[in-house]
């Protein structure tokens, strides 16, 4: 019995914080940015579809795909953004589940921003939402990661409202206070899992 934990929120809330602390308390962690690397690395099915879609101006000095450049056209267009994420989310989700059904740990966690979107919470036992006020966010991005404001901002409106992807949570998580109260909530949801497995074995 393996229990799986899809963590999903906006940019700036905090994800990565709570996935770091998934992995303290035991959990296997997995990075869905890093899968989507693997799926799009050179000579990938996903690689040249993406070429053919997106054409050779997206490719960097060594044939690789430069993610700023595919990033700078798919954001400024909604289309386009969604061929690539029909391109992309299908491979990331088959190797996730390869490693989820691989996994020693009964535990396992992947933060992605898209999990709703992309149908990945489907696959999930549990999906969690990290959420944080709008104004701290944009204070982490620009002030905590030296991040142009204006981008910020675009990409803060590009995504789900937390109203939204709330409807779909299992737990949220509130990381606009002191990672001590977030890791409470976290050591919290953790125990009630180990809990629920227990029962199951």
């Amino acid at each position: 019995m393996r229990y799986v934990i899809g963590l999903t929120g906006n940019i700036g809330s905090g994800k990565s914080t709570v996935l770091e602390m998934l992995g303290q308390l035991g959990a296997r962690i997995v990075d869905a940015d890093e899968l989507v690397h693997q799926v799009m690395e050179q000579g990938t099915p996903v690689w040249q579809s993406v070429l053919d879609t997106f054409g050779e101006a997206i490719l960097d000095e060594h044939g690789g795909i430069d993610r700023k450049k595919l990033g700078a056209l798919v954001f400024e267009d909604p289309q386009a953004l969604k061929r690539l994420e029909e391109i992309v989310h299908p491979a990331v989700n088959d190797r996730f589940l390869d490693l989820v059904q691989n996994a020693e740990e009964p535990v396992i966690a992947m933060e992605a921003v898209k999990l709703i979107e992309s149908g990945a919470h489907r696959a999930l036992s549990s999906l969690w939402l990290v959420t944080c006020p709008a104004e701290e966010r944009f204070r982490r991005l620009v002030e905590g990661r030296g991040e142009d404001p204006e981008e910020v901002e675009e990409r803060l409106e590009a995504q789900m409202p937390e109203e939204e992807q709330a409807l779909w949570a299992d737990v949220v998580i509130d990381n606009g206070g002191t990672p001590e109260q977030t890791r409470e909530q976290v050591k919290a949801e953790w125990d009630r899992i180990q809990e629920q497995l227990c029962h199951q074995r």
